[in-house]
């Protein structure tokens, strides 16, 4: 299969590593930011109060965009390089020597947005009646958050200077250590994802066996991943302190723009339900496949009647585009040009990273889809998730550098719907009722990995940084708590033996992005929610959510969610997308 699978054609960012071009964007960026600081540094103050202020802060900003824009095409192509195979020396220099080049490059840029946010709050607003600046006034709005907690210049600058031999440094070692682990089965060297893919086989011993190589593995590397993981959660809490966050994960809710309490409530929502979701469905599996309980590696054992055939790449790609297609020919198109213009880069092989992403790049530019296709039925819904991300990433490329991006919590809207409009085509199109079983069933599976697992890894963190405020954890302490967790939001169908409490050092959103879990949770409620207003079958919908789409980082979540009468404030509306889950486990149940 792998033959046939698309690879990236990153010629539309750079020819190669050492193309003139990027040489070039990297002295056209220095040469720009030495002369956006000849003009501005220390300046803005005295710029905004002038007659004209709103539309030379409005010039500044635009200035100030089409740097970001160039330094993030630089580093977008180093990351998607190096996420091809990390495990190749000169992509990783690469890498390293661009991380470095373009924060030495973009401190120069850091006293702009904080002297942006030294700006009273009366001046602001006068300057904001320019329509020009206006036009920012999304962009200003987010950035004013972090006004009380902004740090001096002195700090700013030594904290964003050091993050390259600081998290950025932790995370890449995580990363090639990961890439490097090789797992033993059955006789059989695999990389990560490999091992990982067959803890769906349909043969039982493969699961266990593959389990069991993930166990030693990960358990010889423990006392790495527990380091890293105590080291970053350290880096985090000395940065929290120094800017008087009161909250473990306040920098996240602010990053996502949306309250603490809205993400309480739907953590709470969710932990209230385990027994209802997680607990019942698993029991259930565990009667499906005639055991008492369930082992940890059965969790995502395909069900008996399951269809093991593997789904050809063009059969995946006609499925998701006639999805997208029956619900707007726009939404299609987009997606498309994933496939016909080398955007996707889809075969497993040694060194990529594992998992799967839709990366933005910048808004000149284009969006690139990550995948490690290996033909099963969840391949085709991570296809269809990831382009939901690439279609709003095209979709809001209009905003520009400084405001295409999405909070995470709104980010995942797009890919959760791009999987319900697959999963609701492939069910109204199952053959017979044990089909429709199978697939019910699959699906209920990637929704609790989703809103259950992912609330579950929250708490975890939770729990992980605020223990690690006193003193360092130990990979037994780590795997504990893991356990403790994963108990809870599972159920007693499923046992945890022996090997599973090292099973959080490979979850990389821990290392890269803390406390960003939560918002596959809030994604998936959020799109049952909005596709129950959908199946009303209401005029005008598909326009209102591409209109959504377009909105890239413009609007909060209140406001995006209005025109659908839909409010995430509300503590009643997560218990609605709950009852999409719980509604298909009651038909499940009801099929026995």
């Amino acid at each position: 299969m792998s033959v046939s699978l698309p690879t990236w054609n990153l010629a539309d960012l750079y020819a190669a590593p050492d193309a003139p071009e990027v040489k070039a964007d990297l002295a056209a960026a220095a040469q720009d930011v030495e002369r956006f600081n000849a003009r501005y540094r220390g300046h803005i103050a005295a710029l905004a109060s002038a007659p004209d202020g709103g539309a030379q802060l409005a010039e500044a900003i635009r200035a100030y965009e089409k740097i970001e824009d160039r330094l993030g095409r630089l580093m977008s192509f180093a990351g998607l390089l190096y996420a091809q195979d990390n495990t190749d020396p000169a992509h990783a220099k690469f890498y390293g020597d661009m991380q470095e080049r373009v924060t030495t490059i973009s401190t120069g840029l850091l006293f702009f947005t904080l002297e942006l946010n030294r700006l009273e709050d009366e001046v602001l607003a006068q300057a904001l009646v320019d329509v020009a600046l206006a036009h920012y006034g999304p962009w200003l709005r987010d950035l004013r958050v972090m006004r009380p907690y902004q740090l001096s210049d002195e700090l700013e600058t030594l904290l964003h200077e050091k993050s390259v031999t600081g998290h950025a440094a932790w995370n890449r070692l995580f990363d090639e250590t990961m890439a490097r682990l090789s797992f033993e089965v059955e006789g059989e060297t695999l990389t990560l994802e490999g091992a990982l893919h067959l803890l769906s086989d349909t043969d039982r011993g493969k699961r266990a066996a593959a389990a069991q190589a993930l166990a030693a593995t990960f358990k010889a590397n423990t006392p790495l991943f527990a380091l890293v993981t105590n080291t970053l959660a350290k880096d985090k809490e000395i940065e929290d302190r120094l800017r008087g966050f009161t909250d473990i994960a306040q920098s996240r809710h602010i990053a996502n723009c949306v309250e603490p309490e809205v993400v309480a409530a739907l953590a709470d929502a969710v932990q209230r339900s385990y027994p209802a979701l997680s607990h019942r469905y698993y029991a259930m599996k565990a009667k499906w496949l005639g055991l008492e309980r369930l082992e940890y590696w059965d969790r995502n054992a395909p069900l008996p009647q399951a269809d093991d055939a593997s789904i050809s790449w063009t059969e995946a790609r006609d499925t998701v585009l006639d999805a997208y297609r029956g619900f707007t020919p726009q939404m299609a198109s987009i997606a498309e040009r994933f496939f016909d213009k080398g955007w996707i880069d889809a075969p497993t092989r040694p060194g990529k990273v594992s998992g799967a992403f839709s990366h933005p790049t910048v808004p000149s530019a284009h969006p690139y889809v990550l995948l490690n296709y290996q033909g099963k039925t969840r391949d085709v819904m991570t296809l269809a998730h990831e382009l939901g991300h690439g279609v709003h990433q095209v979709l809001a490329a209009k905003q520009g550098a400084l405001m295409a991006d999405t909070p995470l919590t709104l980010a995942e809207t797009a890919s959760v719907f791009g999987e319900m409009l697959t999963f609701r085509k492939l069910l109204a199109s199952a053959p017979d009722a044990r089909r429709r079983k199978a697939m019910l069933a699959s699906k209920v599976e990637d929704m609790l990995n989703t809103v259950v697992r992912q609330t579950a890894f929250y708490t975890f963190e939770r729990r992980i940084h605020t223990a690690r405020r006193d003193g360092e954890l130990t990979a037994d302490e780590i795997g504990r708590i893991w356990l403790d967790v994963q108990g809870e939001s599972l159920g007693p169908a499923i046992r945890l033996g022996e090997g599973y409490e090292t099973y959080w050092c490979y979850i990389s959103h821990f290392i890269h992005a803390p406390f960003y879990v939560y918002a596959y949770a809030f994604g998936d409620c959020l799109v049952n929610s909005l596709y129950a207003v959908y199946e009303q079958a209401q005029e005008g919908f598909a326009e209102r959510y591409l209109r959504m789409l377009e909105a890239g980082g413009t609007l909060r979540h209140k406001e995006l969610l209005a025109p659908f009468g839909l409010d995430a404030s509300d503590p009643a509306f997560w218990d609605k997308g709950l009852s999409v889950i719980c509604g298909f486990i009651d038909e499940l149940e009801a099929m026995e």
